[in-house]
């Protein structure tokens, strides 16, 4: 029998697929009770291409983790992210209706429901289908950074909003994928997003942060800042690349390339203190050849760079002056941010010392698995999520108020439509 009280992520990655399980506590905090990993297969940047060989890797990876934590899955949370992301803010005006009984113009709930319906009113393709609404900003006559304008007095209320849509073929794909496996789909989310529970603290999203997804397929990007995102978005080269760079340069498969990757690799140039040999493996009866570290750190830092150059771009593009407010950090998160000297090389590219690995916080259970940063976007969507477990139980009981107030605080509490 499946568990009311359990959450779980799945994290649908291009070269791996990860899952975390979490319980939710009396007291709605999450205990982390299993994690997986398993090698990805029918995915290419991001995007499912195989219904059937994705379904069994997914399938695989879940069951690995339902017999960790001894408990049965029912649904999951899944992450999306990569090319089939887009997203814009907008913003919408209604004005404030006088209460009969005062004769005073103070916000109500309905007139904040209005005003995001007005801002999200935007004809999208009908192939895109909206995954998030996020208020960034409530302004009440002019006067902004209101996080709850419910009470306020004044004639006119504005919202700003940060509005997430995906490919519905994409959707479409995961939900298929889940049935087949013969799961349900509780949602979707951003990957990024989910991400900013499990690595990013308060202070960091409202001072203006960057999180940067270092995946291998794509590499994804949300820019926060007064504890909403500004932008988000994806460049489509990651941490396969450089695999194929080291391959070619070396003469090696990929497989071994990424293992040599892994186990040898840096991207700061600068860092490699001693020049110790590589064994490069033979190919087709050929001797093994060595390469000093130098030299593979420079194919390495060479791509690395154009990935941090194009991401810097990007952000410029799409955040205009937000980005000269940005104060906080730069937090790496995916399997690139473990490979040496990448903050290093993160610090050079954006000019500045405040750049850190993104590592999920402790939640208990086998920390040692899931604190690092590949396991971001997995614990991200539990922690994201736990409130589906009251969901769960109010609908049980046909009760309609959540008591809910153990939350963490920040914009994921504004998300209005992340659901199916």
């Amino acid at each position: 029998m499946a568990d009311d009280r359990v959450i779980v992520g799945l994290d649908i990655g291009t070269s791996v697929i990860r899952v975390a399980i979490g319980e939710v506590d009396e007291l709605n905090n999450v205990h982390i009770i299993a994690t997986s990993s398993r090698k990805s297969a029918g995915l290419r940047n991001g995007v499912i291409v195989n219904i059937e060989d994705a379904k069994d890797a997914i399938k695989e990876a879940i069951d690995t983790a339902e017999t960790s934590g001894g408990v049965i899955v029912s649904s999951v949370i899944a992450s999306v992210g990569g090319s089939q992301i887009e997203s814009q803010n907008s913003k919408g005006v209604v004005p404030i209706r006088s209460n009969s009984k005062t004769n005073r113009s103070e916000v109500t709930a309905e007139d904040v429901a209005k005003v995001i319906d007005i801002a999200t009113a935007i004809n999208f393709p009908a192939d895109r289908e909206k995954i998030h609404v996020i208020p960034q900003d409530y302004l009440v006559d002019g006067v902004g950074h209101i996080q709850d304008p419910i009470n306020s007095i004044g004639y006119k209320l504005e919202a700003e909003v940060h509005i997430v849509t995906a490919s519905r073929t994409i959707i479409q794909n995961i939900r298929s994928c889940m049935n087949r496996a013969g799961y349900g789909l509780e949602g979707v989310m951003l990957k990024t997003l989910a991400q900013t529970q499990s690595v990013c603290h308060d202070d960091e999203m409202e001072l203006g942060s960057i999180i940067i997804d270092l995946g291998a397929g794509t590499t994804d990007v949300i820019v926060l800042l007064n504890g909403a995102p500004v932008s988000t978005a994806s460049v489509q080269v990651g941490g396969n690349l450089v695999t194929n760079d080291i391959a070619i340069v070396a003469g090696i498969p990929v497989a071994a390339a990424e293992k040599i990757k892994i186990e040898s690799g840096s991207c700061w140039t600068e860092g490699v203190v001693s020049d110790d040999d590589v064994i490069l493996p033979g190919v087709g009866g050929r001797s093994p050849e060595v390469i000093g570290k130098k030299d593979l750190s420079k194919i390495i830092q060479a791509r690395m760079l154009q990935i941090f150059k194009m991401v810097k771009a990007e952000i410029v593009k799409n955040t205009n002056d937000s980005i000269r407010q940005l104060s906080g950090n730069i937090i790496l998160t995916g399997g690139g941010a473990r490979m040496e000297g990448v903050v290093e090389l993160a610090q050079a590219v954006f000019k500045t010392s405040s750049v850190r690995i993104g590592v999920p916080e402790s939640l208990g259970g086998l920390e040692e698995e899931y604190k690092n940063p590949e396991f971001a976007t997995a614990i991200g969507l539990v922690v994201a999520n736990k409130g589906i477990v009251n969901q769960k139980s109010s609908r049980r009981k046909t009760k309609k108020k959540n008591n809910d107030n153990s939350e963490k605080k920040g914009f994921i509490k504004k998300i209005t439509d992340f659901l199916f």
